[in-house]
Formats: C-alpha cells, sequence, structure tokens
C-alpha cells in the first residue's frame, strides 16, 4: 500500500547550505534503496518534505526525521493512502524557492514567508503542488 505523508520542521541552528546539501545527498541515496520518493522545500529555516512510498518505509522514515537533531518542532501535515505516486522520478527532489513568486504564499497565507505552522494541512499541500508546479524541481532522479 502507498502513502503519501507531507510533514513541517524547523532546522537546527547547525543547518547551513552546506548541511542542507548533505542532507539532499543521503536522502537520495537511502530513499532509492527504501522506495521512497519526494520533494524537499527548504526556506527561511522551514522545511516542508513530502515523501511518497510504502506505508512501513515511509513511517519509519518520518520517524527518524522526528528524532534527528537537524530538524525541530516536526509537525505531520498530511497522511493519506493513495493509488500512484505524484513524484515517482525523484528519490528527492528540491524545489528552487528563488524562482517564486510571493503572490504565490500570499495566495495561501497572511504573509509572503513559508510558514506551514500558520496554516492548515490542506492548505499546506495546495501550496506545496504549486510550489511545485510554478517553482523548478531540482535534483530528480
Amino acid at each position: 500500500m502507498l502513502v503519501r505523508l507531507m510533514y513541517a520542521s524547523r532546522a537546527a541552528d547547525t543547518v547551513d547550505g552546506d548541511e542542507l546539501h548533505t542532507i539532499l545527498r543521503q536522502s537520495k541515496a537511502d530513499n532509492a534503496k527504501r522506495g521512497i520518493t519526494g520533494v524537499l522545500c527548504f526556506s527561511g529555516g522551514i522545511f516542508i518534505q513530502l515523501l511518497e512510498g510504502g506505508r512501513g518505509p515511509v513511517n519509519a522514515l518520518y520517524n527518524l526525521i522526528a528524532a534527528d537533531p537537524r530538524h525541530r518542532d516536526v509537525t505531520l501535515l498530511s497522511y493519506e493512502e493513495i493509488g500512484e505516486r505524484r513524484f515517482a522520478g525523484w528519490s528527492m527532489g528540491e524545489v528552487n524557492l528563488r524562482r517564486l513568486n510571493p503572490a504565490l504564499l500570499l495566495k495561501y497565507s497572511e504573509t509572503p514567508t513559508l510558514d506551514p505552522y500558520a496554516v492548515s494541512g490542506a492548505v499546506s499541500m495546495a501550496l506545496f503542488d504549486e510550489l511545485v508546479a510554478t517553482a523548478s524541481v531540482m535534483g530528480q532522479a
């Protein structure tokens, strides 16, 4: 059974650009072995990540992330059983937020900043879908 999980977390103070690249590199290698696909957004010290795969592997990965000291305030935004993946081609892609129009963020929130803690899980998923559609996803496969 396939599931889709979306969570948000705040990056620990030690997470910088180099650490983010390390996380992405590890995710690509590890996720491919686990049969997990997904996309990561990182902006203003906040991660939003969408994971897809088998229920057991996705749940196990989420538990690892929740215990990872590089993440704080890990919050489950959405969890659902799915019939097919949206991101089958990405072991872990990264949304290029430098190409993001701030008006898109205003469409879903009070301010033009990425803050999944201030909106519902459904709104976060809708925003995420548009982020993926309007910003380019880097690091495919």
